[in-house]
């Protein structure tokens, strides 16, 4: 265990990490925020208290991802997997075809949802009989001119990959869930005719979801679909149409406040690369001791990183004794197993040099 506090080298894949200073943060505030006499928890979320909160986490995600004007940040709830629906329910109109990259488990939930409404949709590009070692090259996928929307997920937490280019759509709105490397990384907005992401890796508590959609997809939307499942409601409605997860809310301007501090998205992408490359050297210096699942350099994950050992015995031992350690939730999901250590942006340097040095004691003791 980290002697120097009591808590543990958390690399959990979501519910993950949150920043230390945010929890002593919302420690300090949560029996009474700003002299209220109440939690955040307690305000009601039509007051003047609760909608500063609320409108600056919005200006605060603004900045640090430089979104252009003609964009609109929404608060909603429901995950990701939500959003599989709401997506070809608002966009997907009578007549069209939308695209879908498949690179994971989360891509192809994606698609499914949208063959449930019985809405026409293509495989524009998929490595899944790769067992998804890599992100499809830009040359590889093939759009349908007049589609309605190609939708790729950014990083895929299971399999440990990451697309390091996007694609040029062109007059094709590119929707991305970025659930997984949000905040992780600077990335243009403007490529991007809508982004999404649950909060519970990068952005806070889980209970949030974060969509960034630009002004003129919301104007063509559909509106013969339920109320809570149209985005120009939210969006006329600054997230406040129902009772939003406020204390989540608070909890991701908090989050966004200590990426401000870090120095923004710059500074935090380098610092990811710097954990990240601490372990994928442990691997790849480990002479085939231990291998990465992502057999493409340039798909490399800096969020999720996979990996195997040389049996299921030796991975069995490895994750006990990591467990002794101290380390949790570097179990690899159950539909590949394996082991995946996720270093999003909450997980300190230290951890992931911890990991380094135990999994290199390791293959001493074992290999």
């Amino acid at each position: 265990m980290n002697q120097t506090m009591t808590r543990a080298w958390n690399f959990n894949a979501g519910p993950s990490a949150l920043p230390l200073p945010v929890l002593e943060k919302a420690q300090k505030e949560l029996v009474n925020f700003r002299e209220s006499g109440m939690s955040v928890m307690e305000l009601s979320h039509r007051s003047a208290l609760y909608e500063g909160v609320h409108n600056e986490a919005i200006e605060l995600l603004k900045e640090l991802l430089q979104i252009p004007d003609g964009y609109q940040v929404l608060f909603l709830q429901g995950g990701a997997s939500l959003q599989f629906s709401m997506i070809p329910m608002n966009f997907l109109q009578e007549g069209m075809r939308a695209g879908y990259v498949l690179t994971g488990s989360w891509s192809e939930k994606a698609l499914k949802e949208a063959t449930i409404l019985k809405q026409e949709t293509y495989v524009a590009a998929s490595t899944k009989e790769e067992s998804y070692r890599r992100i499809p090259g830009l040359d590889e996928l093939k759009l349908e001119q007049g589609s309605a929307y190609l939708h790729i997920t950014s990083n895929n937490t299971i399999y440990g990959s990451e697309w390091a280019e996007y694609p040029d759509t062109g007059e094709i709105p590119l929707i991305a869930d970025m659930s997984s490397d949000i905040l992780s990384r600077p990335v243009d907005v403007s490529k991007f005719g809508m982004i999404y992401a649950g909060a519970q890796k990068n952005l806070g508590p889980s209970g949030v979801t974060v969509v960034i959609l630009r002004s003129d997809l919301i104007e063509k939307a559909r509106t013969d679909i339920p109320t809570m499942l149209r985005y120009d409601i939210h969006n006329k409605n600054n997230s406040l149409y129902n009772t939003p997860p406020t204390f989540g809310i608070y909890m991701l301007g908090l989050v966004l406040k200590w990426v401000q501090q870090l120095g923004g998205v710059q500074a935090v992408e380098a610092r990811n690369q710097e954990k990240a490359q601490l372990i994928y050297n442990a691997i790849d210096e480990s002479n085939g001791f231990y291998t990465g699942h992502v057999s493409d350099k340039m798909s490399r994950s800096l969020m999720n990183i996979t990996f195997r050992l040389p049996s299921e015995a030796l991975e069995k031992e490895f994750l006990s004794q990591a467990k002794a350690q101290g380390f949790v939730g570097l179990n690899g999901h159950r539909s590949v197993g394996g082991c995946r250590a996720s270093a999003y942006n909450a997980v300190p340097v230290e951890a992931c040099q911890a990991l380094r040095d135990f999994m290199i004691e390791f293959q001493r003791a074992h290999g």
